[in-house]
């Protein structure tokens, strides 16, 4: 069975769907007992023969223990935020000889999840981190592309959700945690950046201008690294002008050395970000902007952007996760060893997950 951490959660909630769906056995495990037998009923409501069983227990003090006593091949961390967290759940994994997933976008965590590597190639199994939008979809996008670039100088992209989408509030309190703050900078480019600052307006195909400010993701070390971009800029925005102006006047506040513990105020700040709900959409979207010059030296620039309707932009996190569990399912995935997800989903096969919903993708060369 696949033990999915935090199973009825925003993202956990989806992949277990997902997962039910292609006939494949899950344990939805949290904290919640109410919450986690409505999914198990929900989805059992419709997949009658799936086998969907419930664990209720403290990951942080009883994982060990629940993976002696359930027969799972492989665990999906979804349990945020990541910013600060340690490795106790993939080391435990290994430990036990399972498989280990999350969709962590804790910089500093997917980064270094590699100091695993022997542990993890010892024990046989696989400890991916990160396998969610950046760096999994984010770095597919640029290896669809890279074939048309001698080389890339500038990577500016960044996603930004409909008010209405679902939000987690691990997701806000990873967020908050940056707020104001300064960014570390990347090995091939030095300029500072702070956490929700440099704002900026991008267009989107079908959902107008939104605006943008700096996040911290691990991309900004990964993807560098991986295909030498000199220049990278990842944003994140909210739909609403008015919440997103108000988080960057905070950013202030905390950049010029008010004591603000933002992370503690997650819970009111999401509920409060929610009655706004009314002045917005469920339309969110994702822009990649990739820089460089072609095989004959000349300037190219490909702009590429996803875009989710009718509340399906939560989904885009959970598909790289749901792709590698099915191929380590099946057998069919050789990686062993542990590492962040850069590259080890197409783009291709991202998209083919996500015919199903109301997604689609938009490209321009050059201008066009």
């Amino acid at each position: 069975m696949i033990l999915i951490l935090g199973g009825y959660g925003n993202f956990g909630k989806r992949i277990a769907r997902a997962l039910t769906k292609a006939n494949i056995p899950i344990v939805i495990a949290g904290r919640n007992q109410n919450k986690a037998l409505a999914l198990q009923q929900l989805l059992q409501k419709s997949h009658p023969e799936a086998q969907i069983e419930t664990a209720i227990f403290n990951v942080n003090e009883e994982l060990a223990q629940q993976l002696d006593q359930l027969s799972s091949k492989m665990v999906i961390n979804t349990v945020g935020p990541f910013q600060n967290a340690d490795y106790h759940v993939a080391e435990a994994c290994i430990t036990a000889g399972v498989h280990y997933i999350d969709l962590a976008d804790g910089r500093d965590f997917v980064v270094n999840i590699p100091r695993l590597n022997e542990k993890a190639k010892s024990a046989n199994v696989a400890v991916i981190g990160g396998a969610s939008t950046v760096p999994a979809l984010s770095s597919a996008v640029i290896e669809k592309y890279r074939s048309e670039f001698l080389q890339i100088y500038s990577l500016t992209y960044g996603i930004s959700p409909g008010q209405k989408a679902e939000r987690g509030l691990a997701t806000t309190k990873g967020i908050l945690t940056y707020v104001g703050k300064p960014l570390n900078a990347t090995k091939r480019n030095g300029k500072k950046r702070y956490g929700w600052q440099d704002v900026y307006r991008q267009q989107y195909p079908m959902l107008g201008l939104r605006w943008m400010a700096n996040c911290d993701v691990p991309d900004l070390d990964l993807l560098p690294r991986k295909y030498a971009i000199d220049q990278i800029k990842f944003s994140a925005g909210m739909e609403n002008g008015a919440l997103h102006l108000g988080i960057w006047f905070v950013s202030w506040m905390v950049r010029l050395g008010l004591p603000l513990n933002l992370p503690k105020y997650a819970s009111p700040l999401l509920k409060i970000s929610h009655l706004f709900d009314w002045l917005g959409s469920d339309d969110g979207g994702m822009h990649m902007i990739i820089e460089g010059v072609d095989a004959h030296n000349k300037p190219k620039r490909i702009e590429w952007y996803i875009v989710a309707k009718n509340g399906d932009g939560p989904q885009i996190p959970t598909i790289p996760t749901i792709i590698l569990a099915k191929k380590l399912w099946a057998d069919e995935l050789a990686f062993r060893g542990a590492a962040a997800c850069v590259a080890m989903v197409s783009l291709d096969e991202y998209l083919a997950e996500l015919e199903e919903f109301d997604i689609k993708t938009y490209q321009m060369q050059n201008g066009r």
